[in-house]
């Protein structure tokens, strides 16, 4: 053996420059199993360093220690191949037809890869890897092959389990348009291998099919959410023509440390949220409840920051009495709102190493620099004041930073987008709860406000207004959303209107997603300039779409504005750096 002079290598090539190496993105590959090894064939790891990525292996250990903090430091998952899985994990019992299965595996990586899913971390699977992800995200997986071709499908089976070296292709799969792998493909037949025994029966609701064999076996999956989850039934790291899928993997992992950095450098604000809504179920936002969509784990997995959490006071009909549509026991609503708060204030407090209160923006930016997460707090429907305008002075105290004029139903301070035009706009009382509010330094929102109330509370506020959660009436004719007059008189006064994703408030018909909220706030962009917008989910309101579902899914916004050339400065704008400026404003102006 010829010595080698390690030190002199590393001073040529390493010490000779800074930095070091480029940064590159880091793909976790989960490992195999067995006798007593964890290993993984080269091919997967060589593949993701052809694609410019550094691999990681990943033990299969299910300890959710290991799993996280593995998570925390990767920025894409490689879900690799393997024995079946065991069907006890999809509460069936074993199929005579059932092959090998491998125990240390099954767990650890549903585990993973449900994690990941949660954090939007970007996943290809291969192989037992797309049943992977069927297993974990709510699909199928058939026990057999013969247990998953298409009942529709007449074509004759084919071989799955090739004698061929795993470089060479023994049949061809079937690629939709307009899918990942078509672009990435530019063909809608691809030559594949094939080693499985075990095959993706449904999908699930958050895949669509995009590849299949002539029998009609499931061949590749990629999300319907607009994220960066894909899988395929074939073995690519051993083929030539396998490694664009790689590629994708580690562009879409860049993608997402991208996203990981600014929100690092940026305070993410949504200014409406109605989770209070669900305590009197026992939701808790200190714990993960399937019920809510906003609480701590779905804002630390989104990287939301901060949330304006808001008492919500349903509009009692003529006749109906306030107690009669909530679900606690109390005196009237000034009572109800000060309850509300009194809990979101105790799970605060159960939470106080990683939650807080804030009432200025101020405080934002001081839980930002701690490591903690906010809530603010909103009132939406003035009939919080119980037809009291001093009550206003006590809800400042509290922290209270805006208050919406009105819900669905006219109240005694203005008329509603929902409403029968009781005052004709906003009433003698209205006006002096708006000028009461600026005096205190409480926002005043616009949002359920009908036309004639937006312009005379614009008329009458000395100091900028908020829409919380308003979408835009040009690409969704609701009255619930601003005319583009609307936006336009907002803009000049120096407000701003906050996209929701309400669906109904995105689409007439049809489903709406991410897409349709990124198209209006594009659209408020357009009408009122970047300095004059961003997002109010309603989440728990009946707010989420697809793509943005709950607080989770929040870095996925993110995400689709850089990939619209969007840079750091206006992204923090939209991400409530607009909202703060006019909070700063009210407050500064305010005499409490």
């Amino acid at each position: 053996m010829h010595t080698f002079n390690w030190q002199a290598w590393i001073d040529k090539e390493v010490y000779t420059a800074f930095p070091e190496a480029d940064k590159k993105p880091v793909i976790g590959i989960s490992a195999n199993y067995g006798d007593g090894t964890c290993k993984l064939g080269e091919c997967y790891y060589k593949k993701i360093i052809q694609a410019g990525g550094v691999p990681v292996l990943i033990p299969p250990a299910a300890e959710r220690h290991v799993i996280i903090n593995t998570l925390e430091r990767i920025d894409g998952l490689l879900l690799s191949g393997g024995a079946d899985f065991n069907p006890l994990y999809a509460n069936e019992e074993p199929s005579p037809l059932l092959h090998g299965i491998n125990r240390e595996r099954d767990l650890p990586e549903l585990l993973l890869t449900r994690l990941a899913y949660n954090r939007q971390i970007p996943i290809l699977g291969i192989c037992r890897g797309i049943q992977t992800l069927a297993m974990a995200l709510d699909g199928k997986v058939a026990q057999d092959l013969s247990l998953a071709s298409h009942p529709d499908n007449c074509a004759s089976p084919i071989k799955h389990s090739q004698d061929a070296d795993r470089n060479e292709p023994t049949h061809t799969v079937s690629i939709a348009k307009d899918t990942i792998l078509y672009h990435l493909y530019n063909t809608e037949r691809l030559a594949v291998n094939s080693f499985h025994h075990q095959a993706v029966a449904e999908p699930g609701k958050r895949f669509r099919v995009t590849a299949t064999a002539p029998d009609g076996i499931v061949e590749a999956i990629e999300s319907r959410e607009f994220k960066s989850v894909m899988g395929v039934q074939w073995h690519p790291e051993c083929l030539d023509n396998g490694l664009p899928l790689f590629q994708w993997l580690v562009k879409q992992a860049a993608h997402y440390r991208e996203t990981q950095l600014l929100h690092d450098n940026i305070l993410t604000l949504d200014t409406h949220c109605d989770t209070p809504m669900l305590f009197h179920q026992g939701a808790d936002i200190g714990k993960r409840d399937a019920k809510a969509l906003v609480d701590l784990h779905k804002m630390t997995e989104g990287r939301l920051d901060a949330t304006i959490m808001v008492a919500y006071l349903p509009q009692p009909k003529q006749g109906e009495t306030f107690s009669s549509k909530v679900n606690f026991n109390v005196s009237g609503p000034t009572d109800y709102a000060h309850l509300i708060f009194d809990k979101i204030e105790a799970m605060v407090q159960q939470n106080s190493h990683y939650l807080s209160i804030a009432r200025t923006p101020a405080d934002l930016f001081e839980d930002k620099r701690h490591g903690r997460k906010s809530i603010m707090l909103g009132i939406e429907n003035g009939l919080a004041l119980d037809g009291n305008v001093s009550n206003l002075k006590q809800f400042k105290q509290r922290g209270v930073v805006y208050m919406t004029l009105c819900h669905n139903g006219d109240n005694d301070i203005c008329d509603s987008a929902k409403g029968c035009n009781t005052h004709h706009g906003v009433s003698h009382f209205g006006a002096q709860v708006i000028q009461e509010m600026n005096r205190l330094g409480i926002m005043v929102d616009l949002s359920h406000a009908h036309e004639k109330s937006f312009f005379d509370a614009l008329d009458i506020s000395s100091l900028p207004i908020v829409c919380s959660h308003s979408s835009s009436r040009a690409l969704c004719d609701h009255p619930r959303n601003l005319t583009d007059e609307q936006m336009r008189a907002l803009a000049a006064k120096g407000g701003v209107a906050q996209t929701t994703l309400y669906p109904g408030f995105l689409r007439a018909s049809g489903e709406a997603t991410i897409l349709d909220a990124i198209a209006h706030l594009e659209h408020a962009i357009d009408i009122m300039g970047i300095d004059h917008v961003g997002l109010g989910t309603d989440f728990d309101g009946d707010g989420g779409v697809r793509g943005l579902a709950d607080a989770s899914e929040l870095l996925n916004f993110t995400r689709l504005l850089l990939a619209r050339r969007y840079n750091k400065k206006d992204i923090q704008k939209i991400w409530g750096g607009n909202f703060l400026r006019v909070m700063t404003q009210v407050q500064a102006s305010g005499n409490s």
